[in-house]
């Protein structure tokens, strides 16, 4: 049976409600939503059910989120309120918005937006209720063999940190009596910039600061220069270097990629100066609650927060006998190793994830063999979510 096409705006009403300040937040409450999610409570709502939100404003504009039932929404996300539940699954506009992308009603260079105006161009592509039912059904068997990797994931980003604060005590009370250095003795911050446009760096990969994942320092599909259009400066790297991206630095972003290429100038490429530190110390320092308290209380700009040069270089912290790092690095280099392996079934997941959810809105297709097909990747799903898990 042919999907019949529908305008969004003529199945919900999208509408931005006004934004409270920060300061008017309350310590419990109604939880508020906003460009990206939960981001506080208030002491009262203005949705009462659960609502599918669209992030408008910022970097992150287009994102989908839901929120929970008695939230207040900000004027930062837009709300699709009155869905017509007689027309379409709630469920089914949510994964159908996810699958479409909203990267075409995006406007503004500066400062991204969407705008109801845009919206009402979006059309989708709608089954009968029953048929908008059973792919919900997979989509959310699907959906939740992602969150149990992502739990698995929590998990797993303990133990390097378990492993260096066993070994070596908090950095902040350093209760082995280590003797403290500023990081700048013993760590060399890049300073190389280069110009991409030079033929030297055209088969390299570039690395921005969103291309490092937050917490696990994962390098998220680097593109290589002669594809990025770079036009200022950048810094160069070697496969000896640790990334820390300066920008948003509570973000923890701090990477070890192994190879060479060309980072944002937001960047920072750190090399040991000697043995006295080692790669698998620097990456886990760098981690650790100690530092990243250090951030918060010495990083500029309010708005965007930023650690220069100066801020990095000054961080204080111990410096355990040479012995102590050998053998954290042997440790730490059998989980580090073990975490590779995993990112590969991770991206493997997130990879049938999406070719469910392609299939799940292919409507030339029939019914029958869409459901089939799906069923079959999702055992697939499962099969890797469970070696995950192992």
């Amino acid at each position: 049976m042919k999907w019949s096409e529908i305008y969004l705006i003529d199945i919900c009403s999208p509408k931005q409600w006004p934004t409270i300040r920060e300061k008017e937040f309350t310590l419990k409450g109604y939880p508020v939503f906003g460009a990206n999610g939960h981001i506080g409570y208030y002491h009262s709502y203005n949705h009462k059910e659960p609502t599918i939100l669209i992030t408008c404003r910022g970097a992150t504009c287009g994102t989908i989120n839901i929120s929970a039932p008695k939230s207040y929404v900000t004027g930062n996300a837009m709300a699709l309120d009155n869905p017509r539940l007689d027309v379409v699954d709630f469920m089914f506009l949510y994964y159908a918005l996810k699958a479409r992308g909203l990267n075409d009603t995006i406007t503004g260079a500066a400062q991204p937006q969407i705008t109801r105006s845009n919206l009402s161009k979006v059309k989708l592509s709608l089954p009968t209720l029953s048929e908008q039912r059973r792919i919900v059904e997979i989509l959310d068997q699907a959906d939740q063999l992602r969150k149990l990797r992502a739990d698995a994931d929590v998990k797993a980003q303990r133990i390097l940190p378990a492993l260096f604060i066993k070994m070596f005590g908090d950095p902040a009370t350093n209760p082995m009596g280590w003797d403290t250095v500023p990081l700048d003795k013993v760590v060399d911050i890049g300073t190389q910039l280069v110009d991409p446009n030079q033929s030297e760096y055209f088969d390299l990969p570039h690395i921005g600061g969103e291309q490092i994942e937050k917490d696990t320092g994962r390098i998220l599909s680097p593109i290589l220069v002669r594809n990025s259009n770079l036009r200022s400066n950048k810094f160069y790297f070697s496969s000896d270097h640790i990334l820390y991206s300066k920008i948003r630095p509570y973000l923890n972003k701090v990477a070890y990629p192994r190879f060479s290429g060309v980072c944002s100038a937001d960047i920072y490429p750190l090399r040991p100066k000697n043995k006295s530190v080692t790669h698998l110390y620097l990456l886990s320092l760098l981690r650790t609650q100690a530092f990243l308290d250090y951030v918060k209380m010495h990083s500029d700009r309010l708005r965007i927060p930023k650690l220069n040069k100066t801020q990095l270089g000054a961080f204080e912290f111990p410096l355990p006998g040479s012995h102590l790092l050998i053998d954290f690095d042997a440790r730490a280099g059998k989980i580090v190793s073990i975490e590779n392996g995993r990112f590969v079934r991770q991206e493997k997941i997130e990879k049938l994830y999406q070719i469910i959810l392609y299939r799940a809105f292919s409507g030339d297709l029939t019914a029958s063999w869409r459901e089939a097909r799906m069923k079959e990747l999702l055992q697939e799903m499962e099969l890797q979510a469970k070696a995950l898990a192992s």
